[in-house]
């Protein structure tokens, strides 16, 4: 079966945290497929041709979590990562290991990051600016908004 064509579109500076079902069977009578005991991984790049890796995410470095029998793939990327993500369109796909070793590519497709306009603003939990990394309001100052 061909991998499943789909966008991810991520928010520089926010939490990347998305989730996706896997399913086999008909439309009426869909089931979740085992994912017990497997890996997955993917692998963020420029263009298919590139060598260099934007982003990786894996179950080994936990950007990657499977729901075992619920047929579940939790992709999550932080906040600090995406803040770091200087590029704004890459492709990827993603690959399940099974522990009988067969790899499926699953999803492939594009992505893309819409730029960060508010960085390093820090807010409490009454929702007030305390600071941020350009001093302006002063650290520390506390500034109703």
């Amino acid at each position: 079966m061909p991998a499943h064509k789909v966008k991810l579109e991520i928010d520089q500076g926010a939490t990347f945290d998305k989730t996706f079902t896997w399913l086999t069977g008909t439309k009426t009578k869909a089931v979740p497929v085992d994912l017990t005991g497997c890996k997955a991984r993917s692998h963020f790049r420029e263009d298919i041709g590139s060598d260099e890796v934007l982003i990786g995410l894996s179950t080994e470095n936990g950007r990657i979590v499977l729901g075992g029998t619920a047929g579940t793939i939790h992709l999550f990327i932080s906040a600090a990562d995406t803040a770091a993500m200087n590029w704004q369109s890459a492709v990827y796909d993603l690959e399940i290991e099974f522990p009988n070793g067969t790899v499926i590519r699953r999803m492939t497709g594009s992505v893309v990051v819409s730029p960060e306009v508010t960085r390093g603003l820090v807010i409490d939990v009454g929702g007030r600016f305390v600071g941020d990394s350009l001093g302006l309001p002063f650290s520390g100052e506390v500034v109703d908004a």
